[in-house]
């Protein structure tokens, strides 16, 4: 059984002492550290299984160390924030995040959605081998690639995962919270405006416009659909 590898980046020492004992109980390894230059320094040397990733930190902050992150792959990253206002917690999704918590939370629950997230993000096993392909449009599985006229397309782990769900079932209509359920594994801790927020990323990539999109179409009153 290979262990999760997971890398803390969190400033306040109580907190980090708090989510890693959680974490290690969880049957994790677990590395903390308590700036972003060290974090960087850390992630340039070995990219870890799951980041969970403090938003204000000495150093770099959460969001540049998540940009750094994003232009080299899709390393899963749970937020952590005191910022309670939308607009960070939105900010910090459209840049790939996978999940966010706001301070103060519960250590149970965080260690429930990594579990939620590693789960999603290894769970290619039970994939079917062959892509799916829709025109120029090509979803490989095995590889989680994606392509769109013969040119990659770079997804985060969970915008493939919300695109492969619904790419698997052309033309049935997911609600906001089933695709929660479905995608990020539960739908008490997360706000349904998540999904909204990676549709719209996913339609910035993969719609030839994304204000009238053909593929990831709006059900007004119901939810969505992929169009094949």
């Amino acid at each position: 059984m290979i262990i999760a590898e997971i890398l803390v980046v969190e400033d306040e020492p109580s907190i980090a002492e708090v989510v890693e004992l959680y974490l290690r109980r969880a049957g994790y390894q677990v590395r903390t550290v308590g700036d972003g230059n060290e974090a960087l320094r850390v992630l340039e040397g070995h990219l870890p299984d799951l980041l969970i990733l403090d938003v204000m930190l000495p150093g770099l902050d959460g969001f540049s160390i998540l940009r750094w992150l994003r232009d080299r792959g899709d390393t899963p990253v749970i937020f952590i924030t005191a910022r309670r206002e939308e607009i960070d917690r939105i900010a910090g999704l459209e840049m790939g995040a996978d999940d966010y918590v706001v301070k103060p939370f519960s250590p149970q629950e965080l260690v429930s959605r990594v579990r939620a997230v590693l789960r999603r993000f290894h769970r290619d096993e039970n994939a079917p081998e062959k892509p799916l392909i829709y025109d120029d449009l090509c979803i490989d599985p095995a590889t989680r690639l994606v392509t769109l006229g013969g040119r990659e397309i770079a997804l985060t782990g969970r915008e493939f995962d919300l695109l492969w769900l619904m790419a698997c079932h052309p033309r049935q209509v997911f609600s906001r919270e089933q695709l929660l359920e479905r995608v990020w594994g539960a739908v008490d801790y997360i706000d349904p405006g998540t999904v909204t927020v990676h549709l719209r990323r996913l339609r910035e990539k993969i719609e030839k416009n994304a204000s009238e999109p053909a593929r990831l179409v709006t059900v007004w009153g119901v939810g969505y659909k992929f169009e094949p």
